[in-house]
């Protein structure tokens, strides 16, 4: 299984520690190869909106240098792990958040790709909002098409993991393995239902306010999305 992970925070710290344990118990599962970005180091650039992505010319992204071999990791891969801790300001880290705008042409509504459809991928995170952290990632890959998403949200008051008290560790330790076991296992399934509705919307205002000559329109025409549903 070939697995792309991407790390939120180059500082190695209780999301990193969970992350490793997560992986260490996927490789105990079975064959596993790993390919690991750390943000922003792997993507120090911003997205500058210059919207080119949206027209069909991500290899004309003033960033393409770095997001190009990025986007081909994903697309190989078997599964995907994004990791983040808590920030408040905007639940994810800002390289997280940077990652997902560099890769906004991957939702159903401009040029989706069928690799993704047959992905799962999972979500770590670590903070006293940890779970607040989950739910927009989870939203975007599901705008992606991505089959299946599964999330473990570790909420902890201390920067430490070592910090907490030992019953904790264990507790953590527990879930993040089992996690893991269930993830490897985790086989395709049916789509989710917003899935299908968003594919569907994504269709009506591609043919009703996009119309034929103009991209995404012509992407959608080329890849056979308006006569059957890729997933």
């Amino acid at each position: 299984m070939k697995i792309a992970v991407f790390h939120g925070s180059p500082r190695k710290g209780n999301t990193y520690f969970a992350t490793k344990i997560f992986m260490d118990e996927l490789s105990n599962c079975g064959d596993v190869q790993y390919t690991e970005f750390f943000l922003p180091g792997a993507l120090p650039a911003f997205c500058t909106g210059c919207t080119l992505c949206l027209s069909g010319l991500l290899a004309k992204c003033p960033n393409a240098e770095y997001v190009i071999p990025i986007l081909d990791t994903i697309l190989q891969a078997d599964a995907l792990i994004f990791t983040t801790p808590h920030y408040g300001a905007c639940s994810m880290t800002g390289a997280m958040k940077n990652l997902f705008d560099h890769l906004d042409s991957l939702v159903l509504t401009v040029s989706p790709r069928t690799e993704i459809f047959n992905k799962k991928a999972f979500i770590i995170t670590t903070g006293t909002g940890s779970t607040a952290a989950i739910k927009p990632i989870k939203k975007v890959l599901k705008h992606w098409g991505m089959n299946r998403v599964s999330s473990l949200g570790l909420r902890m008051f201390t920067n430490k993991w070592d910090k907490m008290k030992q019953a904790k560790q264990a507790k953590y330790e527990k879930a993040l393995r089992r996690s893991a076991q269930k993830f490897y296992a985790a086989k395709k399934k049916a789509p989710y239902l917003s899935t299908i509705f968003y594919y569907h919307m994504s269709k009506f205002i591609l043919k009703n306010f996009v119309g034929e000559g103009n991209y995404p329109y012509e992407y959608w025409k080329e890849k056979g999305f308006f006569k059957k549903r890729p997933f």
